[in-house]
């Protein structure tokens, strides 16, 4: 009698690891947790300058690398000074200066915007609406504005 042997798991039991490569693209809730984990760290941006928007917007207190403290209610040089490592919340860094080089003002608000479509983006994928479904309505809702 032929013992046959078999190939150790890759992965073990219990854990979310794929056992190869191609598992990792069969995985059905990977894509929603990295839309949510996109849409989190771009909130929190837009949370931090949403409170130093209009007339009473409060002032913000940045300490930068070189120890230098810069108070600021304006939203395109808090944005500079922040360091953002996550690449969604860059790109509300990046909108905000690309609005600052067009029109030179609405810097706050475009990122307070971009992150209340986020909210609502949000809350449709909870209910289970398709992304590109939500694309293509924030498009159409853009032609028609």
């Amino acid at each position: 009698m032929a013992a046959t042997a078999t190939a150790p798991s890759a992965k073990a039991p219990g854990s979310s690891a794929p056992r190869n490569r191609n598992d990792t693209f069969n995985q059905k809730d990977k894509p929603a947790q990295v839309r949510l984990s996109n849409i989190t760290a771009a909130k929190a941006v837009a949370d931090a300058i949403r409170t130093s928007l209009g007339p009473r917007g409060m002032d913000k207190m940045i300490e930068t690398g070189k120890k230098e403290v810069v108070i600021s209610n304006d939203g395109a040089t808090i944005l500079k000074h922040m360091s953002v490592l996550h690449p969604a919340a860059r790109m509300l860094v990046d909108l905000s200066a690309a609005q600052d080089v067009e029109a030179g003002d609405g810097t706050t608000s475009v990122v307070v915007l971009a992150g209340s479509l986020l909210i609502a983006a949000e809350k449709l994928l909870k209910k289970g609406v398709h992304p590109t479904q939500i694309a293509e309505g924030f498009q159409y809702a853009a032609i028609e504005a």
